[in-house]
């Protein structure tokens, strides 16, 4: 198979063209990958990885700061949704323990969107909030932690 032929069929049928660069892969038949755009497609893979980490965290903090900043309006759905980024958050971090060396970076990225989601969601200025997470990881990821 050439590289034109992998080019157009990668931009055309990203589907078929995946389907092939398995089966060439199971067939040991390495000469014909399209190493160019599958080199491209495993590093966007580990983007997506940490990508969906940092909007894990970024919900998680956002509703506990919620939680924490309109006591009156705490509702189950808010705890629901902790409970449920907590455990998405672990399970990423368990198929995927490369993304612990990560975990400071997408912290902080993820506090700074959740302050300005938090923001828009219920109309206090994000500089009420503090700079840094009020909470460590370590906090925010134990099970029933929920800030007074």
């Amino acid at each position: 198979m050439n590289q034109s032929h992998n080019n157009t069929l990668y931009e055309k049928d990203f589907d078929r063209w995946a389907q092939q660069q398995a089966q060439l892969l199971r067939e040991g038949r390495f000469s014909e990958l399209d190493t160019h755009n599958l080199a491209e497609e495993i590093k966007d893979m580990g983007k997506h990885e940490s990508r969906a980490l940092t909007s894990h965290l970024m919900q998680l903090l956002m509703h506990l700061l919620k939680w924490h900043y309109q006591p009156k309006r705490q509702s189950r759905s808010w705890q629901d949704s902790i409970i449920n980024h907590r455990f998405q958050i672990t399970g990423l971090l368990s198929e995927n323990p490369g993304l612990k060396s990560q975990l400071p970076e997408l912290y902080t990225k993820a506090y700074n969107q959740a302050k300005q989601l938090a923001e828009k969601q219920t109309d206090i200025a994000a500089s009420t909030f503090p700079k840094q997470p009020p909470w460590s990881l370590d906090q925010i990821m134990t099970d029933g932690f929920l800030p007074e």
